[in-house]
């Protein structure tokens, strides 16, 4: 299973490569992933991130830069730090396209796995590696002259990425107490193959309560629905006649893929197309730039309502296919549609306590506030925050488009992803199936469940509460 921390601090790394902006400050950002277990997607949206963001400036401006030889990455090192208890996810990161952007001394791996036991990651693994763990983050954070933020990219259904992720987060909390930590956390989906993966999400979830700043959930039905939806676009022409040979969203034959089998790739490029958007303020210059932290402050006004629902439009934006531009008010319409949604959720119907607008490419500021003032009057936010939106702008936009737009929201719309996590959880609890595979493990007692399904159930009794107040004034 994969998961990825990403140390967000200003440093010689640029994901999606362009030459130096006048802007020292706006030139050297670097995110740095940590990797470990698998996010249910296949290997690593970190990776991933890695990938879509070494895009070569040939592709931008022409010629290759100091830091890129006939196309392929020589100097730039993620500061990452890449942990597995199973070496088959590394060793295909350590045998791939990315070999040399991953420095091969930040890795920690494990041979047995932790058997789909967030115990056994949480518990057992956690505490063996405790001390490497440590070391090699602070190595990675040493690098950064300005460290703003720490990216989690972990899965919830297994036991590496919901046992061992969480015991990094609250490691990152021990040793950098003043320094941010984003969670984006894949949610299983009803149909998973893991048993236990109720269990292993609802006591990781009590961690992320506790100890995460904002969490960005992410859903594996959603991220399926929309490679299917881009796959149904393709095959009806709606996205241009041409789509590139070898692109991650068809197969080595340039035709696209069907749905038999898991689009792992297309899906973690979904996710890592989000965390290039969310950085892009601290990696480029804009009119309206936005720090990470001010995500935090601005959109977060009860410390465990963190829960942020992320949206993306246009949802091709690895220009794997020829996208027609798009207009930029259906655009921002887009956004808000629930087919756009990261999660099975549909956030119009829902209350909002905050929303952020983070646009790339040639938008004005104006062009921003008419779709506010044009999408308000169809959402509805709580009394108290009328106008609780954030946003920024962003002058360089993604590869292949003139503009994208990635949508941050608080919203109660979350809340039905939740109670269906519960209810999941209770047919298993109330018979105490598997219980045994979990209290084995030294540390891990009984409480450890009764106190994270109380965790989830009060938090969504403060979701309830808020949707009470839905069309008060």
């Amino acid at each position: 299973m994969a998961q990825s921390v990403v140390v967000q601090g200003k440093g010689p790394w640029r994901p999606e490569l362009l030459p130096a902006a006048p802007s020292p400050c706006l030139t050297c950002v670097s995110p740095s992933p940590l990797q470990w277990a698998s996010a249910g997607t296949r290997w690593a949206a970190g990776s991933g991130t890695w990938r879509c963001g070494s895009t070569p400036p040939s592709t931008r401006s022409g010629g290759d830069g100091p830091d890129i030889y006939k196309g392929k990455i020589c100097s730039l090192k993620a500061r990452a730090l890449l942990i597995d208890m199973e070496e088959g996810v590394v060793n295909e990161i350590l045998q791939g396209p990315l070999r040399d952007v991953f420095d091969s001394k930040q890795l920690i791996t494990d041979v047995s796995g932790s058997g789909n036991n967030w115990a056994v990651g949480h518990k057992l693994y956690g505490y063996q590696y405790r001390e490497n763990i440590v070391e090699k983050l602070r190595k990675a954070a040493e690098h950064c002259d300005c460290l703003q933020c720490f990216f989690i990219i972990h899965s919830m259904g297994g036991g590496t990425g919901s046992g061992l992720g969480t015991f990094v987060l609250n490691l990152l909390e021990d040793e950098f107490p003043e320094v941010y930590r984003f969670v984006t956390s894949v949610y299983p989906s009803g149909e998973d193959d893991v048993i236990t993966s109720p269990y292993n999400t609802v006591l990781a979830m009590k961690e992320l309560n506790e100890h995460a700043d904002c969490v960005l959930p992410i859903e594996n039905e959603s991220l399926f629905d929309i490679v299917n939806k881009i796959h149904q676009m393709i095959n009806s022409g709606k996205l241009g006649s041409t789509v590139k040979q070898n692109s991650l969203v068809t197969s080595s034959a340039g035709s696209a893929k069907t749905v038999q089998e898991k689009p792992f790739d297309a899906m973690n490029n979904i996710v890592a197309n989000l965390l290039l958007n969310l950085t892009s303020s601290a990696r480029f210059e804009g009119s309206l730039n936005m720090d990470l932290n001010e995500i935090s402050m601005n959109l977060v006004p009860f410390p465990r309502l963190h829960y942020l629902v992320s949206s993306l439009t246009p949802l091709c934006t690895l220009a794997d296919v020829n996208v027609p531009s798009r207009r930029l008010d259906q655009m921002f319409s887009d956004a808000f549609s629930r087919e756009h949604q990261l999660i099975q959720a549909d956030p119009k119907h829902s209350l909002y306590l905050a929303c952020a607008l983070l646009v790339r490419g040639n938008v004005q500021v104006s062009d921003l506030r008419r779709n506010i003032e044009r999408l308000k009057p169809s959402l509805h936010f709580v009394s108290w925050n009328q106008e609780g939106w954030k946003t920024g702008l962003c002058s360089v936009p993604p590869v292949g488009h003139s503009h994208s737009l990635l949508s941050l929201a608080n919203n109660t719309c979350v809340k039905p992803t939740f109670i269906e996590l519960k209810d999941r959880f209770m047919k298993l609890y109330k018979k105490k199936a598997h219980l045994h595979h979990y209290l084995h493990i030294d540390g891990m007692e009984q409480s450890c469940f009764s106190e994270a399904i109380l965790s989830l159930s009060d938090l969504i009794e403060e979701y309830n509460e808020l949707d009470a107040t839905k069309g008060l004034s």
